[in-house]
């Protein structure tokens, strides 16, 4: 029995081709079929070069297992959520490596409904099948044909907002050179058609496994430039930033400065609430304040919820809450099958703009003035819980309240922080936020660095 490193937490990844191969591919195709036992299943690929020789190997092992397959081609992670929920089909494979190294794979999975297949829910026991290997004699291969759902796939995003309400304005969108520029176009195209007065300035929109201009990950400060440079020099009113599989998009204002992804969590909470009053609006614990303070505000019941995909989603099944949101600029919606989607934000911030006649920096400059905050600041150390422990103990006793739900979040009144341990490194990551007062965001953010690094 081989061991597949390639497994982690939520989903599959790995260096090519020793982590992960065409052979490991069609393995983890056969034991996805053997496990779920769907009909029908659909599977998409990023633009990476491994891309399209993984995902023919995954579709042999999904049809020698008598599964249905269903090629969408080159496609972003929530083309295939989408066409799992739409096609109404019993699951789907991405995949993509999303920002990771040029050298890197993987694939992510979900069962009908677009519902994810991570370690509890499953995948421990795909990994386990594609280990042995040991799968029964083909007998019934399933069947292959390509399929197209883009056009579909457009309409679904643009039923979240009314693009009749959009004011004229400029954007600029960077796909990286990754999967998103083929959806761009199809957006600019019904655009268009409508008569909707949007203009779109590409920047890396061709695909290229190559990444010529980097790989697309604009959470990282290096992979900003070339998105906030094209909005100062078309004087354009937001620039929008993908990831390599488009699940997140990052927004940059009309001075080409890079908002943090926690203050679109309380924007869009906003949006929704305008169309869903009263609704329940899901956040991490990392930041807080801002998000809860916004949706309070325009009526809605913030609900507070671990970080991370599985249980973001699994608490807006349960809340029935009409969106989600990370700082990590991981958007989750109701309509969307709950999963997350890099398209839907923009198209939100776009129409409240339209709606209050406000530029996206002064939509988000005063939510950054009542509650500075830090960014999310790591440590790499020997022993972090021991950190942890440390910093709990100084704090403890002066809080006025501590929760658990994700690491330790500390209010300490004026100011609060989050230290919560990484799942796959020895780092713990820190954040800071304040009311309305930077100089003492700073302070605390320094006086706390100097106790976690001792």
């Amino acid at each position: 029995m081989t061991s597949l490193s390639c497994f982690k937490a939520y989903d599959i990844r790995g260096r090519m081709p020793d982590e992960l191969n065409d052979t490991i591919a069609y393995r983890i195709g056969r034991a996805y079929g053997e496990y779920l036992k769907p009909t029908t299943v659909v599977i998409g690929g990023d633009v990476r070069l491994t891309s399209e020789s993984l995902k023919h190997a995954a579709t042999e092992g999904l049809r020698d297992a008598g599964v249905n397959v269903l090629d969408l081609g080159l496609a972003g992670t929530e083309e295939v959520y989408f066409a799992t929920f739409h096609l109404g089909v019993d699951g789907g494979i991405e995949v993509t490596a999303s920002h990771n190294p040029m050298d890197y794979n993987g694939m992510k999975l979900v069962r009908a409904g677009a519902q994810p297949i991570s370690g509890d829910t499953g995948l421990r026991d795909i990994q386990q099948l594609a280990e042995k290997a040991d799968f029964a004699p083909v007998e019934n291969r399933g069947s292959y044909e390509t399929v197209d759902t883009l056009q579909d796939y457009v309409s679904h995003m643009l039923g979240y907002i009314q693009p009749e309400a959009l004011k004229p304005m400029k954007l600029v969108v960077n796909a990286g050179n990754g999967a998103a520029g083929h959806v761009v176009d199809a957006i600019e195209a019904r655009f268009q058609a409508s008569g909707i007065p949007v203009e779109f300035v590409k920047v890396h929109n061709a695909p290229d496994g190559n990444f010529p201009h980097g790989i697309p990950n604009p959470i990282l400060p290096e992979c900003r430039a070339a998105t906030s440079e094209a909005v100062l020099e078309h004087k354009a009113d937001m620039g929008i930033a993908w990831d390599g599989d488009f699940d997140r998009c990052f927004l940059f204002d009309e001075n080409g400065t890079f908002i943090e992804g926690y203050y679109i969590v309380g924007l869009l909470g906003e949006a929704f609430l305008a169309h869903n009053p009263g609704a329940k609006i899901i956040h991490d614990p990392r930041l807080t304040w801002n998000t809860i303070d916004q949706v309070s505000a325009a009526g809605g019941e913030p609900v507070l919820c671990k970080t991370g995909h599985a249980f973001i989603k699994e608490r807006m099944r349960k809340e029935d809450a009409v969106y989600g949101g990370e700082m990590s600029a991981h958007h989750y919606f109701r309509d969307f099958a709950y999963c997350d989607s890099g398209m839907i934000p923009w198209l939100l911030v776009a129409e409240l703009m339209s709606r209050k006649g406000k530029t996206l920096s002064e939509l988000v400059s005063e939510r950054i003035a009542l509650f500075p905050s830090s960014g999310e600041i790591n440590s790499k150390l020997e022993d972090p819980q021991g950190a942890i422990d440390r910093v709990l103990s100084v704090y403890e006793t002066d809080a006025v309240a501590v929760d658990h739900t994700d690491g330790i979040s500390v209010d300490m009144g004026q100011w609060r922080f989050n230290l919560r341990l990484s799942n796959t490194e020895p780092v713990i990551r820190l954040n800071v936020e304040s009311r309305g007062d930077i100089a003492l965001m700073q302070q605390q953010t320094d006086e706390l660095l100097r106790l976690i690094r001792a």
